[in-house]
């Protein structure tokens, strides 16, 4: 009887998720964004989900500057 092959540590995938999943913190995805990006560079895969997290941040943060900035932001009175 053989035994199943095991399921490799996936860390770019997990990282790149946990990126995207914090985008309601943006600083948050960012950390994660680049954790994600490092672990696709030591095991050479694409970091897609690291882009997207980045992307998500950036987005999260200009509208939040946006809305700050025109008074309708969290910190507008």
């Amino acid at each position: 009887m053989t035994q199943p092959a095991a399921v490799p540590n996936d860390k770019t995938t997990l990282w790149g998720v946990l990126g995207i999943v914090f985008f309601c913190c943006p600083l948050l995805g960012i950390v994660f964004g680049v954790l994600s990006m490092m672990e696709a560079k030591k095991s050479g895969k694409q970091p897609t989900l690291a882009y997207v997290a980045f992307a998500l941040a950036g987005l999260v943060i200009v509208v939040n500057l946006i809305l700050t900035v025109t008074g309708n932001g969290y910190f507008g009175s």
